[in-house]
């Protein structure tokens, strides 16, 4: 699944290439871990990306490449370190390394260096890290970052089994894409002077760096997918507008100034830069992204908002709100202007109508006690009712609204509590869509019927408490 991490770094990088003329945003998949490597799961980053708008038929977009389609140039690469001297053969095992250290915190001890091992069975390669000095990155977001070489052992670029590791065809797979920019999360940065030290020795000028804030949780623990809910596609499922993850996501670490936050992809491109990144961790609060989506959804206009709830109202299978044949469109526009300002999510939709698609509705047992209470409930729905079956009562909200706050004047019944048994009645809910116009969209039998119903329920329960008090 993409994590809402990766989501982030991936907008900072097609913030960046859509600002440059000629710029272009690099889909690469590391596929070299065959465990951590499906095709499935490359379709579904290449899917959560153009979620997001990163369009793979965007001329600014290449990819996706794999890394293993350049096998033959990362071994190429190592052989030219070898003969150029910058890497050395090594025949050391784990256990052997590790005998020879006084202190378990120090790498590997150089045993090899001049030893002048040439390729075999069971020898890995090693860069011959340089003696004295540092490395020094430049990084975009967190400025000069120096990396003593006493504490960075001569790392392996090739196994004994003759692969490659990451650090090495990382570089090898930059250089031959061009890549200019590597903008990533900070996880990485431990990586970058080893990086760094391989672009110097096949002297080439290392890209610009620029390592992300970490995103964390409200704990202000580091995001993790045991934990939290960081799967891109979870949101999509849920209901999140596109648009408004992207304006979320571009907001942790950075922001476009004047106090802005609600702001659409078009205007953050032409303030975005990287430089401006905060180095700080990035708290991603679910709670303000889910107001911000609530705000995208309230500015959405009614067709479209409407066309965007389909796929929650039309599910099918073990998905299906109800059955399929219960759905009405027309009703469904009817009431959608009032459910626009309800929801937060487009998941939220159906709770908010599904008493209208409903043969019954889907009372829950909290709203039930919470609007049933003795002395209120049963004689309000007895008003209600005597109310509603009445022919010459105009079905519209006006009326309904006069007739429930009239019922509930005769028991000494404001109407905000005349009201609940009737709204928990008729929706299963104490609270949702308003309920007078609910009411005239449920029309006069079926309400009716849904209050005889709630009221038969109501007075069963008092009996049967009264039996058991006596």
């Amino acid at each position: 699944m993409f994590h809402v991490g990766g989501a982030r770094s991936a907008l900072f990088n097609w913030a960046m290439a859509q600002q440059s003329p000629g710029g272009r945003m690099v889909l690469r998949v590391e596929d070299t871990d065959e465990a951590r490597n499906k095709p499935e799961w490359t379709d579904g980053i290449v899917r959560a990306m153009s979620w997001l708008g990163i369009n793979a038929e965007d001329p600014a977009f290449e990819g996706p490449y794999f890394q293993s389609d350049y096998a033959g140039k990362h071994r190429e690469t190592a052989e030219e370190l070898h003969s150029k001297g910058r890497a050395y053969y090594c025949d050391c095992t784990g256990e052997q390394v590790q005998a020879r250290r006084d202190n378990p915190n120090l790498g590997y001890d150089g045993f090899c260096r001049d030893r002048g091992l040439e390729p075999g069975p069971g020898r890995a390669l090693r860069f011959r890290v340089p003696e004295g000095g540092p490395t020094v990155v430049e990084d975009r977001i967190r400025g000069r970052v120096e990396f003593d070489h006493a504490s960075i052992e001569d790392f392996v670029i090739v196994r004994s089994n003759g692969s490659p590791l990451f650090v090495l065809a990382n570089v090898v797979d930059d250089v031959e894409m061009g890549i200019t920019h590597v903008v990533r999360g900070e996880e990485h940065l431990s990586n970058t002077p080893k990086q760094q030290l391989l672009w110097e020795a096949l002297g080439l000028e290392a890209p610009v760096w620029a390592h992300l804030p970490v995103i964390v949780n409200e704990q202000r623990k580091k995001l993790s997918k045991r934990r939290d809910k960081v799967a891109l596609e979870s949101y999509q499922e849920e209901g999140y507008l596109p648009e408004a993850m992207v304006n979320y996501l571009m907001l942790l670490g950075w922001a476009p100034g004047d106090d802005r936050e609600i702001m659409p992809w078009a205007e953050m491109v032409p303030l975005f830069d990287i430089a401006d990144v905060n180095s700080s961790s990035a708290f991603f609060d679910e709670k303000k992204l889910r107001a911000f989506n609530g705000d995208y959804i309230r500015s959405l206009e009614l067709d479209d908002f409407i066309e965007r709830c389909e796929p929650w109202l039309t599910a099918t299978g073990e998905d299906a709100p109800w059955p399929a044949g219960n759905f009405d469109r027309e009703v469904f526009a009817r009431v959608a202007p009032l459910a626009q300002s309800r929801v937060a999510v487009l998941s939220d939709i159906v709770p908010n109508v599904d008493f209208l698609f409903l043969e019954e509705p889907d009372t829950e047992e909290k709203s039930w006690k919470k609007a049933m209470k003795p002395g209120i409930g049963v004689p309000m729905l007895e008003a209600a009712l005597e109310r509603f079956s009445d022919e010459s009562l105009s079905w519209d909200t006006d009326t309904l609204k006069a007739a429930t706050e009239e019922a509930g004047a005769g028991l000494g019944l404001k109407l905000g509590k005349a009201q609940a048994p009737v709204r928990v009645a008729v929706t299963g809910r104490t609270v949702g869509l308003p309920l007078f116009e609910s009411l005239e969209l449920l029309g006069r039998e079926r309400t009716v019927a849904r209050v005889a119903a709630a009221l038969e329920k109501g007075r069963a329960e008092e009996a049967a408490e009264g039996t058991s008090e006596a």
